[in-house]
């Protein structure tokens, strides 16, 4: 089933405009791999909708993220630097279950069967569309998590499975912690998606990726937390019943 996110946060247009502290979501899960620093840039301030689907896979679930972004005067969206997806409280992975790939065997095209964990589409500003997929992977530091990646154009971001905390443990025990580290492209030229499906389960000799112990049509919640090279920081959230 699917429920629309609800906008819960947004900060101003500039980081340096003046914002409430409590207009301005915490990182859920800041004890993680840090990006490195980097001044706020000006830009526009991102609009951020979309929805959220949990659908059966196996014994377990397949939960998609499905996000929009744009801006109030049509122009390029911000480029972003964080993503964190975050999971209801009722959600566990499995990822010792699962084959693993790393960037080298990526690289290679050589990652093992069991290891794509997931998949999705992304659409760029202005034009243009490509394929998402998503592995099963360990890093280097012991760490748990998944590989998004972009065949297409060559794009491979590090998500860690990492425990949220404060508040956020209310609602959600886990986030995938996603960074797009900098560039030399200075950032407000950097590239942005007006959209973004992403869907994270998949099914292994037996064993499922992610599952809920949920009971039918209890509503899970669910949220993505980003960051923005302007300094913006948004939390978009909704609840839609466990299948």
């Amino acid at each position: 089933m699917k429920v629309p996110f609800i906008l819960a946060a947004v900060t101003a247009a500039f980081a340096l405009s003046a914002t409430p502290a409590a207009a301005t979501p915490a990182h859920p899960a800041p004890l993680g791999p840090q990006r490195p620093y980097e001044p706020d840039v000006e830009g526009p301030a991102n609009i951020e909708s979309g929805a959220a689907t949990v659908a059966p896979l196996g014994g377990g679930v397949a939960i998609t993220f499905d996000a929009y972004r744009g801006t109030a005067t049509g122009e390029k969206p911000a480029a972003p630097r964080e993503f964190v997806f975050l999971f209801d409280n009722s959600i566990h992975f499995n990822p010792l279950a699962f084959p693993t790939c790393d960037r080298a065997a990526l690289a290679e095209g050589a990652c093992p069967p069991g290891s794509k964990v997931g998949g999705g589409r992304a659409e760029f500003y202005p034009t243009g569309a490509a394929e998402v997929a998503v592995y099963n992977t360990k890093f280097a530091n012991g760490m748990r998590g998944v590989l998004i990646t972009i065949p297409a154009t060559g794009t491979v971001l590090d998500n860690t499975l990492e425990p949220v905390v404060g508040s956020y443990q209310r609602k959600y025990t886990w986030g995938l912690h996603e960074i797009i580290p900098p560039d030399a492209t200075p950032p407000a030229q950097r590239g942005s998606t007006t959209h973004f499906l992403v869907t994270f389960g998949a099914t292994w000799r037996g064993h499922d990726f992610v599952q809920s112990y949920a009971p039918t049509d209890r509503p899970l919640n669910l949220g993505v937390w980003s960051h923005y090279v302007t300094g913006q920081k948004t939390l978009t959230e909704g609840r839609t019943p466990r299948p």
